[in-house]
């Protein structure tokens, strides 16, 4: 807490410094300038003193926590439900190729759009099954 404290510190100290510096370099008359700027401190000072860090803390901490959630909920969850409707489509569209294959092709076509199908079929539930095998692990 000492190190926000006096990392807060510094922050003010160098605020007042920079706007004193402005103000410095403004066309008024000396005493003007310096009544000014007393104000200008005591104000910032007041604003510094009204950050509570401890709020700031805590809801830095919230902000982390939902991001970290967010994370573990996409590497399971979604991944999962997302290849599923993946593995879905690539199986509809691999019965749409074959099926074409039948009605316009040739033997030789039909049997490699066959192949095709049959493939895209192992390869989406090979890696569903690695998928549901990880999340299982997770648990």
């Amino acid at each position: 807490m000492s190190k926000k404290k006096n990392g807060m510190g510094k922050f003010v100290l160098g605020a007042a410094i920079g706007a004193g510096l402005g103000i410095l370099f403004a066309p008024k008359k000396g005493s003007e300038t310096r009544e000014y700027l007393k104000i200008k401190i005591d104000e910032l000072l007041l604003k510094a003193k009204e950050i509570d860090l401890k709020e700031v803390g805590e809801t830095l901490q919230v902000k982390i926590d939902e991001i970290k959630a967010e994370l573990d909920d996409l590497d399971k969850e979604k991944v999962l439900k997302i290849a599923k409707e993946k593995g879905v489509q690539l199986k509809i569209k691999a019965e749409e190729l074959y099926a074409l294959a039948l009605e316009k092709g040739t033997p030789v076509i039909e049997k490699a759009a066959g192949e095709v199908r049959q493939k895209t079929i192992e390869v989406v539930e090979e890696v569903l099954k690695k998928l549901k095998s990880e999340d299982k692990k997770e648990k």
